[in-house]
């Protein structure tokens, strides 16, 4: 079968893989809620440096995995790394039912990690592959909001089944069906590296630098360097959040219901919402998408330290959720945008080796503020260091020549005129009436510059 690039081209392929995506996400919400519980409840764990210790070994597992299934992605072909990711996956959650000590839970952690570095990796990479040059935000957007989706439902439903049941065994038994069908669907993906293949043939021919480094993505390359720190510091405040948001709420009396709705309203915007800024990365300034958001997940941090009400952390968790959905697609339709087709896979595989180390040092950073300092310290801290990311990214980042006007300067991001932006406003909003409601038909869309 001749390959052809695009989304409808390839629906069904890619359809799978997002369904895939989804029970990637939803073993890794399964930990979402409970585990910090567990930690306190039945391994009696007190230091908070302790308990979130689950994070750090995750954390660098992920990223290990994640340079590893870049490196990896071409030789062993993308559909075995996905197989081989969920064997690591299915043995988790019956350590987790089983766990007589932490010990076992800590690896049930370093199989997580693996798990989610090669299985997200992989999926992440067919879907670029899959698309093309063209709808590559949209395909992220879709990618990251199935995962992100599954990861807020399964931890609700988590937190339900602990508050009704308790916290084993009965969440777990949720995790063992998400691992079955998650390696039962991969089956059925076939590999995509005659569409890498059929991009790299397309591609203009032009002048080719020398070969992109691991220094070259991780800080050296304006761009990419700007999109990795970003990733690192976007998973370092998550992983504050995965593990000290559940004390915090535990603090100040909220049932695990509560506490779960709360974790699980976190994800699902940030799900739902790359469903609306994963196509807005493939129109508009990368640059611009990544500043916005980090600035508002540092606000939000910061805002986290006033209320005690829960409609208020409901609130803000939301608003946290927003934030991190203007990144997450962005973050790697950016990659593949900046990075040679030959060099995707691995470009992918460094950045997000970093940006999932951001796990583990927010883990460590927040169990070591809140064991000396309090509950407040790390959000003060990681709250900062997001919207110096922010700051980091204003400064350094440019838009591509192409994706510029000629007559924007150097290094800006051209932005289309009021009136445009009110007429796609109005056109949005429009959607959502009955035709009959209407006063006039819908306005024209005018393509506007692309930025």
């Amino acid at each position: 079968m001749t390959p052809r690039l695009g989304l409808r081209e390839n629906w069904h392929q890619f359809a799978l893989l997002v369904l895939i995506n989804a029970f990637v996400g939803g073993m890794v919400g399964l930990e979402r809620t409970i585990l910090p519980r567990l930690a306190e409840q039945e391994f009696h764990l007190v230091a908070r440096s302790a308990i979130l210790s689950f994070i750090v070994v995750f954390g660098l597992t992920k990223a290990a995995a994640n340079y590893y299934a870049g490196a990896w992605a071409t030789r062993v072909g993308r559909k075995n790394l996905l197989l081989i990711g969920w064997l690591f996956g299915v043995p988790v959650p019956l350590l987790l039912l089983w766990a007589p000590s932490w010990g076992w839970v800590i690896a049930a952690n370093v199989l997580l990690g693996l798990n989610q570095g090669l299985a997200w990796s992989s999926t992440v990479v067919m879907k670029i592959d899959l698309v093309g040059p063209k709808q590559r935000g949209l395909a992220m957007g879709l990618n990251e909001s199935a995962g992100y989706l599954a990861v807020a439902a399964t931890a609700f439903a988590s937190g339900w089944l602990a508050t009704e049941y308790g916290l084993r065994p009965y969440p777990f038994y949720l995790g063992i069906a998400l691992a079955v069908l998650g390696l039962l669907s991969s089956l059925g993906v076939r590999d995509t590296r005659h569409h890498v293949a059929l991009e790299a043939s397309q591609a203009p021919a032009g002048p080719t630098g020398p070969p992109l480094s691991f220094w070259d993505v991780t800080w050296r390359h304006p761009n990419l360097g700007s999109v990795t720190q970003a990733g690192l510091v976007n998973n370092l405040n998550d992983g504050m959040v995965w593990g000290l948001l559940p004390l915090l709420l535990a603090s100040k009396g909220f049932t695990l219901t509560q506490i779960g709705t709360v974790a699980a309203v976190y994800p699902a915007v940030w799900g739902l919402g790359q469903l609306v800024t994963g196509p807005l990365a493939d129109r508009y300034c990368k640059k611009d998408l990544l500043f916005w958001g980090m600035l508002l997940q540092g606000a939000v941090l910061l805002a986290m330290l006033f209320p005690s009400s829960y409609p208020a952390f409901v609130l803000l968790a939301a608003l946290l959720g927003a934030g991190t959905a203007l990144v997450y697609p962005t973050f790697l339709a950016a990659i593949a945008e900046y990075a040679p087709p030959a060099q995707r896979a691995p470009s992918v595989g460094i950045f997000r080796l970093w940006r999932d180390a951001g796990y583990a040092v927010g883990a460590l950073l927040t169990g070591v503020l809140a064991d000396t300092l309090g509950l407040a310290a790390p959000l003060v801290a990681i709250g900062g260091l997001t919207g110096l990311s922010a700051l980091i990214i204003r400064a350094r980042m440019y838009c591509l020549p192409e994706a510029a006007p000629t007559t924007a300067p150097a290094g800006s991001c051209a932005r289309p005129t009021g009136f445009i932006l009110f007429t796609r406003f109005r056109y949005g909003f429009s959607l959502f009436i009955p035709a009959g409601l209407r006063r006039g038909p819908l306005p024209a869309l005018s393509p506007g510059p692309r930025i």
